[in-house]
């Protein structure tokens, strides 16, 4: 199985946010730009695998700023790392400003993503290589976030989460 690049998954869907989809403040509901972000990190897990995907987990998720009625929105996914069948997938939320169009960040997530065949069993999955500084940086967090999550699920003694260890040391 051949090793690929995040950009090779990236993913990135834009809409208007419409009245419909906003709470009393005229806010994006935020159920709404989870839904967003579930998608587009499932179609760039799905690029990376080229297999069936299911949502494992949603590591972290930042509501940074609101998102007001009739911005235009961007969630732009990518897979930061894989292990053996699954997929941590980092997505970014962006809004454009109306008359400048100068985008800023308003919330950012982590997703696990696990690729399965037809049955529901998992399935091992190509390597990730990262190639930019961010990609790099969200690559080696990866493993310790892994790591945590093990520990705290009971999953895995801390003695042996060893890239925890080593920010302690």
């Amino acid at each position: 199985m051949e090793a690929k690049t995040p950009k090779e998954s990236l993913t990135i869907l834009t809409d208007l946010v419409l009245p419909s989809e906003t709470n009393a403040l005229n806010n994006l509901f935020g159920g709404e730009i989870l839904a967003r972000m579930d998608r587009a990190c499932s179609i760039a897990a799905r690029r990376h695998s080229r297999r069936i995907v299911v949502t494992a987990s949603v590591n972290h998720v930042a509501f940074n700023k609101a998102v007001p009625v009739g911005s235009v929105v961007s969630v732009e996914a990518k897979v930061s790392r894989s292990f053996k069948s699954s997929m941590e997938v980092y997505v970014d939320v962006w809004i454009e400003d109306r008359e400048s169009g100068e985008r800023s960040r308003v919330n950012e997530g982590i997703y696990t993503f696990v690729a399965v065949d037809i049955t529901g069993s998992p399935v091992k999955v190509p390597a990730i290589v990262p190639e930019t500084e961010l990609e790099k940086e969200r690559f080696d967090g990866a493993l310790r976030r892994k790591q945590l999550s093990l520990v705290l699920s009971k999953k895995m003694k801390p003695a042996d989460a060893t890239e925890l260890k080593a920010l302690f040391i």
